[in-house]
C-alpha cells in the first residue's frame, strides 16, 4: 500500500546568506570518515559561504514534498522503478545497489543507470574546496538529467546552457536568469530572442557575424568573447570550430566598441576531458591580454569564464587537483583577488561522469571458431548500444570496459566483442576484449557513464536505452530532499504562495494551503527506503 501525502510550499532561498547550505554542510561534516572516499574534515560551510557570497542574490523557489511517495521496505526492491529515488539506510556502492536490484528480477529487464547523487554533491564540495574563487556553472549539455540539475541548483551552482531548450529546462526548475550563461558562440536568432524574453543577458560570441546578429536581435546583451585555446590534449577538441585567435579577438573588441555593444569579459574552453594543466594556464594568460585591451577601450571587463574540460572519471582525482592548483596559481598571477573580476567555469563531465553506472543484460551471444587456431571467440549482444547510452563511443571517444555479474563465469578468458541490440553493424561497443565465457541473462555494469551518454541517446529501432535509478543514504536524503521537488514554472509568479523560513526545509503545510492543485504537478517523485 502506497502512503501518499500531498504537501507543498514555496521556499525562498537567498544564497548570499546560505542558511539552507549551512544545514547541508553541518550534516556533511561527518561523512568524511565513511569508506566511500568522501572528503574528510574540511570547513564545508566556510567553503560554501565564500562561494555563495561571491554570486548575486537569486530566487530559487521550491516546494517541499508535493506528491511525495515514501515506501518503507526492509528486504526487497519490488516497487523500485526507473526514475525512483532510493534512500538506503546504510551507504551503498553502485555495484552493491545494482546487484540488489538484479537479484530480484524474474525476467530480462531493460538497462538502467544507478545514479549516485551523493557523488555529485561530493564533487561540488571538492570543487569549492580546491578552486574557491571559481563559481561552477554546470554544462547542461553533458547530462541534462533533471535531478542532477535540481541538486546542483539547490547547492548554488550556476548553469552553462547552449540552446533555448536547455535554458527553458533550467529556468522551469526555478533557477533565476542571472545564474545562466548562454555559452554557445554561434546561436540561432530565435534562441537569442528567447534569451532576451526570459532575461538571460550573458552570452558568448567569437566572430563578427555573431556580434552583428546579437546587435540586431538583443542589443542589450552582455557579451563574453570566446578565445581559441590549445586543446590538443583533450578528449574532445573544440578549437577547430570555436574561438577567436588573439588578432581576431582584438578586432572584435574594437568592432563591439564601434557598434556600441557591451563586452563584459572573456571565455575559453580547453576541450572536453582535458588532462593537462598547461592549456588552462596559457589560456588564462591570453585572457588577461584581451581583458586589458577591452579595459583600455573603455569596457567594464569583469567576467572571466575558464570553460570546462575538467576530468571526472573514477581515478582522475589527482589530475583534477593538479589542474586546480595550476589554475589557482595562474589566476592569482593574472587576476588578483581584488573583487574586480568574477570567475566562473563550465564543468560538465567533472560532476556526473563517475556518478553514473550503467547496468546491461546479455540478450544474445554467438560462438565462433577461428579456422587457423581452433580457438573459440564470442560475440555478446546487450540491451543498450551506441544509439543509446553508449553513444559516447562515437561522440566522446570512449572505450568502455565492463565489470561482470556472471552466474557461472570461469577464470578462463576468451577473445570477445560486445555489441548493441540494434540492426546496425555500427552498433559495436567494444571490438576486442578478453572475457570469461558468459551466458544469456548475465549482467554487465559499466562505470563512468554519466558524461555525454543519456543526453544524446535515441530509441533507434524502437529500443530503450538506460533510464536513471537514483540512490543515496538516508543521511544525505534528509539533508537535500527539498531539492528534488520543484515548483512548476507557471506558479512561480503566484504572490499568494506560502513562503517558509529558509532555515527550515522540513515544515509541513496542509493540502488546503497549497497555491496549486496537486494534479498540476507534472511528475511524482517516488522515494523508496531500504535497509
Amino acid at each position: 500500500m502506497l502512503n501518499r501525502r500531498n504537501e507543498g510550499a514555496f521556499i525562498r532561498c537567498d544564497h548570499t546568506q546560505p542558511k539552507i547550505l549551512s544545514k547541508v554542510c553541518n550534516e556533511y561534516q561527518g561523512w568524511g570518515t565513511s569508506t566511500r572516499g568522501l572528503i574528510s574534515k574540511i570547513n564545508l560551510f566556510s567553503s560554501l559561504s565564500s562561494f555563495t557570497n561571491s554570486t548575486s542574490p537569486i530566487q530559487y523557489k521550491q516546494h517541499s514534498f508535493s506528491k511525495l511517495t515514501t515506501l518503507e521496505i526492509k528486504s526487497n526492491m519490488h516497487f523500485i522503478k526507473n526514475n525512483a529515488i532510493v534512500v538506503t539506510k546504510t551507504p551503498h556502492t553502485a555495484e552493491e545497489f545494482i546487484q540488489k536490484k538484479i537479484e530480484l528480477l524474474t525476467d530480462e529487464a531493460e538497462p538502467f543507470f544507478a545514479v549516485d547523487l551523493e557523488d555529485v554533491c561530493n564533487k561540488h564540495i571538492r570543487w569549492l574546496t580546491l578552486m574557491p574563487r571559481v563559481t561552477p556553472h554546470y554544462a547542461v549539455k553533458c547530462n541534462d538529467d533533471i535531478n542532477v540539475i535540481k541538486l546542483l541548483a539547490y547547492l548554488g551552482a550556476g548553469f552553462d546552457c547552449a540552446s533555448k531548450g536547455e535554458i527553458k529546462k533550467v529556468m522551469d526548475l526555478g533557477v533565476s536568469s542571472d545564474r545562466i550563461i548562454y555559452a554557445n558562440p554561434c546561436k540561432q536568432s530565435s534562441f537569442i530572442r528567447y534569451a532576451q524574453e526570459v532575461g538571460v543577458e550573458v552570452m558568448t560570441f567569437d566572430n563578427k557575424q555573431e556580434l552583428l546578429k546579437i546587435k540586431q536581435v538583443y542589443p542589450n546583451a552582455k557579451l563574453v568573447l570566446r578565445i581559441v585555446t590549445d586543446d590538443s590534449n583533450a578528449v574532445c577538441r573544440f578549437s577547430m570550430k570555436f574561438g577567436a585567435d588573439m588578432k581576431t579577438a582584438h578586432e572584435l573588441i574594437e568592432k563591439a566598441q564601434e557598434i556600441d555593444m557591451e563586452v563584459i569579459g572573456v571565455s575559453f574552453h580547453c576541450g572536453s576531458g582535458q588532462m593537462t594543466s598547461k592549456a588552462f594556464v596559457d589560456a588564462i594568460q591570453n585572457a588577461r591580454i584581451i581583458m586589458n585591451y577591452g579595459i583600455k577601450l573603455g569596457f567594464n571587463m569583469h567576467l572571466l569564464d575558464i570553460g570546462g574540460g575538467f576530468p571526472g572519471n573514477i581515478g582522475t582525482e589527482d589530475y583534477f587537483a593538479e589542474i586546480a592548483g595550476a589554475v589557482n596559481r595562474a589566476l592569482d598571477e593574472h587576476f588578483p583577488d581584488d573583487g574586480t573580476v568574477r570567475i566562473i567555469a563550465e564543468p560538465g563531465r567533472y560532476y556526473v561522469a563517475s556518478a553514473y553506472t550503467l547496468a546491461t543484460n546479455i540478450i544474445a551471444s554467438r560462438e565462433m571458431i577461428e579456422p587457423e587456431t581452433g580457438n573459440a571467440k564470442y560475440m555478446y549482444y546487450i540491451n543498450d548500444g551506441v544509439y543509446g547510452s553508449f553513444n559516447c563511443v562515437l561522440y566522446d571517444h570512449y572505450v568502455p570496459v565492463p565489470s561482470l555479474f556472471a552466474k557461472n563465469a570461469s577464470n578462463d578468458k576468451y577473445t570477445s566483442s560486445i555489441w548493441g541490440p540494434t540492426c546496425d553493424g555500427l552498433d559495436c561497443i567494444n571490438t576486442t576484449i578478453e572475457l570469461p565465457k558468459l551466458e544469456i541473462g548475465d549482467w554487465m555494469y559499466w562505470k563512468n557513464m554519466g558524461a555525454y551518454t543519456i543526453s544524446a541517446a535515441v530509441q533507434f529501432n524502437g529500443l530503450p536505452f538506460g533510464k536513471p535509478l537514483y540512490f543515496m543514504s538516508k543521511q544525505f536524503w534528509d539533508t537535500v530532499k527539498a531539492a528534488f521537488l520543484t515548483v512548476p514554472r507557471k506558479y512561480q509568479a503566484d504572490t499568494s504562495a506560502i513562503r517558509l523560513n529558509s532555515t527550515d526545509c522540513s515544515n509541513e503545510v496542509e493540502d488546503d494551503m497549497l497555491p496549486w492543485l496537486p494534479e498540476d504537478i507534472a511528475e511524482d517523485t517516488t522515494v523508496v527506503t531500504i535497509q
